[in-house]
């Protein structure tokens, strides 16, 4: 009979790397290092040039590994051995400075690991240098992120995900069309957010309302974007909120209208009115409809977004909606 023996953790580990973005491969070299070292700190290290903001990186990694030493490094320093002579002596100074205390381990995936261990004193523990166990890297992420989409955190996927408006008037099937998107690309939808916010007032808007419909619909669209596989549908967004509030009061709030400008999406389908009016109490305007398409048009072209106008029956509206979407995932 073999007798178990624990084989115990300790020493001080180090992780540095650039984490752009952080994937599989990444959580693999850290949580192999969380438990081999009692201590770990991980250095994300960035400079503004690069295409990723690092602090949002750092932000990603303290959610993915909270219970983590986590050190944020902006130094405008050397990035290759062959940039600067003194490269070695930086980075050694650099570490040293941001650990704050002797190191006992350093873990990589790469073969710098060796010489980066020897400068400051630690041994090297190499981990799946070949990247045979996580086959992936930041460069094939950021060249391809929807064919790597399994390899991306949840908390990253947001920045990566395509996001597609379903825009236009009333009673032409945005809800609908949403749904049935979603369904057949295996993802996620948002929902318009007004709807649930009006449905107790029997549809009784007021302008008050619209910074509480403003913030629900970014509050969703956020929230179900990290459930998202590759592409999200949203029902409506700002742009179409500012449009109403236009129709029902003359003017639209400032702050509105900033978040509609900044929110951006990778394609809008703009829905035709070629279909019925079918009323319920929160359809407000069945003789403008046309009127309202066309705001609809001339407001998305004054913000140069991209977008498809949807026409014909339903099922012509859902290929002609699928054939689009398909072109931006690609």
């Amino acid at each position: 009979m073999g007798m178990a023996t624990a084989v115990q953790r300790h020493g001080r580990g180090l992780i540095l790397g650039k984490f752009m973005p952080p994937h599989a491969g990444h959580q693999y070299l850290i949580d192999f290092g969380r438990h081999f070292a009692e201590k770990l700190t991980l250095l994300v290290c960035s400079l503004p040039s690069q295409p990723i903001p690092g602090e949002l990186r750092y932000r990603w990694l303290c959610e993915l590994f909270p219970d983590i030493d986590i050190v944020h490094i902006t130094d405008d320093i050397p990035q290759e051995p062959h940039e600067h002579p003194n490269f070695w002596d930086i980075w050694r100074e650099t570490v040293l400075r941001a650990v704050g205390e002797p190191l006992d381990y350093v873990f990589a995936s790469e073969q710098y690991g060796y010489r980066l261990a020897a400068e400051v004193g630690a041994t090297f523990i190499p981990v799946d240098i070949g990247r045979s166990l996580v086959p992936v890297s930041g460069t094939v992420i950021r060249q391809r992120p929807l064919q790597y989409w399994e390899y991306l955190p949840e908390c990253v996927r947001p920045y990566y995900v395509k996001r597609i408006c379903i825009f236009g008037p009333e009673s032409t099937g945005k809800s609908t069309l949403a749904k049935d998107l979603a369904a057949h690309f295996n993802t996620v939808y948002v929902s318009e957010f007004a709807r649930g916010w009006l449905d107790p007032k029997e549809g009784v808007c007021t302008a008050a309302d619209f910074p509480i419909i403003a913030r629900g619909q970014l509050a969703a669209e956020d929230a179900l974007a990290r459930r998202a596989n590759r592409v999200l549908f949203c029902d409506t967004d700002l742009l179409l909120t500012t449009i109403w509030s236009e129709v029902f009061f003359g003017t639209c709030d400032i702050g509105i209208r900033n978040l509609a400008e900044q929110r951006q999406y990778d394609l809008y389908l703009l829905l035709d009115i070629d279909v019925p009016w079918v009323d319920d109490v929160q359809r407000y305007l069945p003789l403008r409809r046309q009127e309202f398409f066309n705001q609809c048009q001339q407001v998305l072209e004054q913000h140069r977004r991209p977008y498809q106008i949807i026409c014909g029956s339903w099922q012509e509206r859902l290929c002609t909606a699928i054939r689009a979407v398909e072109k931006v995932i690609g």
